[in-house]
């Protein structure tokens, strides 16, 4: 079958990219990709590369994004005008797909992305996972207005029901949100899908989808189960999210092993096909 997925970037992302891709590949041998790109100007040489690792199991997509309406959107220099494009991707997109799964360029995949992306999602918009704890669950309640147990999501891994949200998006609802919120916003994409979409977000096991450095720290030393070799073993997605990137000599932590493992692997391929 066909795996829809979604990224938006810029173009310094586009090394990090290269190298989630090429994770996706590797830990699917039956399934074909078509990747869509939303930009704003990412030149069409500079893809190469991007196209090259899909070869013959995929094609790139991309599209540029000119939209007006998001020119007053909040935005700073670690979260670019790109974000904005996740939550409309809905409006963005070609109208078949019914569904199509995101990924922020700075994770690895691990294991087969299928199950994820032919999960029931009839009755959501989303499904995610969350990274909150009860103290930062209560305070992000208060702070958006959000509907009891309702998750506070990390956006960088995101199933999208296109076609529910095609019907029932409303695109201004977005915008008052942030001009009632604006001074509240701190993860701006994040809090405006928690905070207006809450009740139809489907709570993903963050273990297996959205594994992160800060997680295993915080609880390998309390849960004997949860090793290197767990995550190998169980973990479909391990994101590299907040400023602890593995490609940055100050990264800390041990997750870094995947990363390097897929780079590696990346590089013994030029190998071959130079030589």
């Amino acid at each position: 079958m066909t795996l829809r997925l979604l990224v938006t970037l810029d173009e310094a992302y586009l090394p990090h990219l290269n190298v989630m891709l090429f994770s996706v590949l590797s830990s699917d041998g039956e399934n074909d990709f078509e990747v869509y790109l939303l930009h704003r100007q990412i030149p069409d040489e500079v893809l190469v590369e991007t196209r090259r690792i899909l070869k013959n199991r995929g094609r790139l997509i991309p599209i540029s994004v000119k939209d007006l309406a998001l020119e007053q959107a909040p935005t700073t220099a670690r979260y670019p005008m790109e974000i904005y494009f996740r939550i409309f991707a809905a409006r963005y997109l070609p109208e078949t797909p019914d569904r199509i799964l995101y990924l922020d360029p700075d994770l690895i995949v691990n294991k087969s992305l299928e199950p994820l992306y032919t999960m029931d999602l009839s009755e959501y918009f989303f499904a995610a996972a969350s990274h909150t704890g009860d103290f930062l669950r209560k305070f992000n309640r208060v702070r958006l207005d959000m509907e009891e147990n309702c998750p506070y999501i990390n956006s960088g891994v995101m199933l999208m029901n296109l076609e529910k949200l095609r019907k029932e998006q409303d695109f201004d609802e977005v915008f008052r949100f942030i001009e009632k919120r604006k001074k509240l916003l701190i993860l701006p994409d994040q809090d405006i899908i928690s905070g207006l979409y809450g009740s139809k977000i489907y709570a993903l096991d963050t273990y297996r989808y959205n594994m992160t450095e800060r997680l295993f720290r915080l609880h390998a030393p309390f849960e004997r189960d949860l090793t290197l070799d767990w995550i190998r073993a169980h973990s479909v997605i391990i994101h590299y999210c907040g400023k602890n990137k593995p490609w940055k000599e100050s990264y800390s932590g041990r997750l870094n092993v995947f990363y390097d493992e897929t780079v590696a692997r990346m590089k013994g391929e030029k190998t071959c096909i130079v030589y």
